[in-house]
């Protein structure tokens, strides 16, 4: 029993230790710049002290309000089986609200939207805020400072570079480097609490002081909550981490390590601005003692990898699960591990990231220009997440959807005042989330809105299989030996391959499964339920293999419990007959012709089935038609 106890406390421990890398990563990095932009965005002619007290109340409170009360304690407990995220949200609430469900899928790609454009920002402005501690390097800043956006481009081009290897062998390393990073956060603030004599900062931690800053600073305290907001970036990261290490260890890494560091940090960096008025231009960096440097700049610059590879291996699984539900053409997914499950690598997603990062980094220059834009993509990530989780709430808690409104009243006030904030930002860099935000939308919903056109007219065009069945009896063709697999998207309609090899080859092989490929609401499948084979005939069975939205396909695998459950072959003598349908623009009152255009560019440059369900090529037969929408 002590053995048993032991074990479940060191996997706890293990979990909340990975947490604090993977998952507080990007939190972790936010000194760099959230005091410093906060504190440049205050009226001219505010006492320092009061506008120094004012911000770093600020700050603490939004950490508190934002993270601890609406994050870990709130909306954590709105998950999909244990997985969160804003896709995890939106299968979960579209299937409770019915009819209404409508906005929650428009919901849940625009918050798929903003986290690409996190993916972006993230490794931009985290290793340019740790890089650019180089001015302050003793005795050679001056010369370093021109060199900063090279060695910035040079670290973000190794990092992507690296992708395609997998993590796997370095992320155990993740959580004790970001918890020494997290430890040297508090130890710099715990160094300088005390350079105020009279530590007035300490009436950060009475809300009324950023009350009364907020009266004293006016209409311009928006543009200071908007720089504010940047000490919360990073808190959707616990939220949709939370099926790869469980609520509780995220829950105790944030309370015992993440939010005590930060805000001894924050409440460091005041003290140190109010004894030294011209650190306020970079408060975090001047602080660092020039014995520590260098430590410092080590520890920064390996703490800001870690939160880029977090919201790197986040869009990879964004986009696995994007996949799955329809959302976007089938993409090329790799494991990157055979062990652990979040290990995966996506190609043409982690070159579309590395392009946007080296254009951020190419035409911002600096980490201060790029905060406009990283407030802008985390405020709208967060929005979206706080409203697809009331509908999940209501039912988790069997509350009508009125109360679970009136419970998130506080929070939605609290995210509209941070996108008010923002989008006063929207001239000096704002604009770019939103237009790649935008984009990405379109290309969704274009997606979507083809192959839901599509699925409909092959369905027009194609034969009930009882039909098809029927005639066989009547007409009876050919048999050859083997097994024939046919991949379709209906199991009681006549696949179009196979349709087509009795209209050309006038032959059917003597055993044949009729195989569809479904994706569940749920993250994962558990085995038993993963397989379901439904007799037609003596020759014939139906398939129907299921997958979570955050699985990937695996036909072989699924031949094996085939095999396994009953049904005899050979799999050396099985073909699989895959449909391969040529789109022709139409006219369609459904779809716009740059929809169209679109959805047929997207369709060329998808992965073939053959590659994403793992098909031997060897083995596959491709069945051509021409469809037009």
């Amino acid at each position: 029993m002590e053995d048993s106890n032991l074990s479940k406390r060191q996997s706890f421990l293990s979990l909340a230790l990975g947490s604090v890398g993977v998952v507080f990563g990007d939190i972790g990095t936010s000194p760099f710049y959230a005091m410093r932009e906060s504190l440049a965005h205050v009226r001219q002619g505010m006492p320092l002290e009061t506008s120094v007290i004012g911000v770093t109340s600020l700050i603490v409170w939004a950490l508190i309000l934002i993270v601890s009360v609406k994050y870990v304690i709130f909306l954590m407990r709105a998950d999909n089986n244990g997985e969160g995220g804003t896709l995890a949200l939106m299968t979960i609430a579209q299937k409770f609200l019915g009819k209404a469900s409508g906005w929650a899928f428009f919901a849940g790609i625009l918050g798929a939207a903003f986290f690409y454009g996190d993916g972006i920002i993230t490794p931009a402005v985290s290793v340019l805020g740790a890089i650019e501690g180089l001015k302050l390097a003793p005795s050679i800043g001056e010369s370093l400072t021109p060199f900063i956006p090279a060695f910035a481009t040079v670290i973000l081009i190794i990092l992507f570079l690296f992708q395609s290897k997998g993590t796997h062998a370095v992320a155990q390393w993740f959580g004790p480097i970001t918890l020494i990073w997290f430890v040297a956060l508090a130890w710099l603030g715990l160094l300088h609490i005390f350079d105020d004599k009279s530590l007035r900062i300490l009436a950060a931690i009475n809300p009324l002081s950023a009350v009364m800053f907020i009266m004293h600073d006016g209409m311009n305290s928006l543009v200071v909550l908007g720089a504010v907001f940047l000490a919360v970036t990073g808190a959707e990261a616990l939220y949709a981490d939370m099926g790869h290490f469980g609520k509780n260890p995220i829950r105790a890494a944030w309370f015992v390590v993440a939010f005590p560091c930060l805000a001894i940090n924050y409440f460091g960096q005041g003290a140190y601005v109010i004894a030294h008025p011209e650190a306020a231009k970079d408060p975090f960096w001047m602080m660092v003692p020039h014995f520590a440097f260098w430590p410092i700049m080590i520890l920064a610059t390996l703490a800001a990898i870690i939160a880029s590879q977090a919201v790197i291996t986040g869009a990879f699984s964004v986009t696995q699960q994007a996949v799955q539900l329809g959302l976007l053409p089938r993409m090329q997914i790799t494991r990157t591990s055979e062990t652990q499950a979040g290990q995966i690598y996506v190609g043409q997603i982690n070159s579309l990231l590395l392009i946007g990062v080296l254009m951020l980094v190419f035409i911002f220059k600096n980490s201060s220009a790029l905060t406009y834009a990283y407030g802008m993509a985390i405020t709208g990530t967060m929005l979206i997440s706080t409203l697809l989780a009331i509908p999940v709430i209501a039912h988790l808690w069997n509350w009508r959807l009125w109360q679970a409104i009136i419970l998130f009243v506080p929070f939605l006030f609290v995210d509209c005042v941070f996108i008010s904030a923002q989008l006063l930002k929207i001239p000096h860099g704002a604009w770019m989330p939103l237009a790649l935000g935008g984009a990405i939308v379109i290309i969704i919903i274009s997606w979507t809105k083809g192959a839901h056109l599509l699925s409909e007219r092959s369905r027009k065009d194609s034969v009930p299989l009882k039909d098809l069945l029927k005639a066989l009896e009547y007409r009876p063709v050919h048999r050859v030996r083997g097994m024939a697999v046919f991949l379709t998207s209906d199991v009681d309609i006549a696949p179009v391959a196979l349709t087509h090899n009795l209209k050309h080859n006038h032959i059917l092989h003597e055993n044949i499964i009729i195989m569809k490929v479904e994706t569940t609401e749920t993250p994962r499948v558990v085995e038993k339920d993963r397989l379901e084979i439904i007799p037609v005939s003596n020759e014939i069975n139906k398939v129907i293999v299921r997958y979570g939205f955050m699985e990937s396909p695996n036909i072989p695998k699924a031949m094996s419990m085939c095999r396994q459950k009953g049904l005899k072959f050979d799999i050396m003598s099985t073909s699989f007959f895959l449909g391969r349908r040529k789109v022709v623009a139409g006219k369609n009152p459904f779809i716009t012709a740059l929809q169209i255009y679109l959805f047929i560019f997207l369709m060329k440059n998808s992965t073939n089935a053959t590659d994403f369900f793992k098909i031997p090529s060897g083995r596959v037969v491709e069945l051509g038609t021409q469809v037009v929408i």
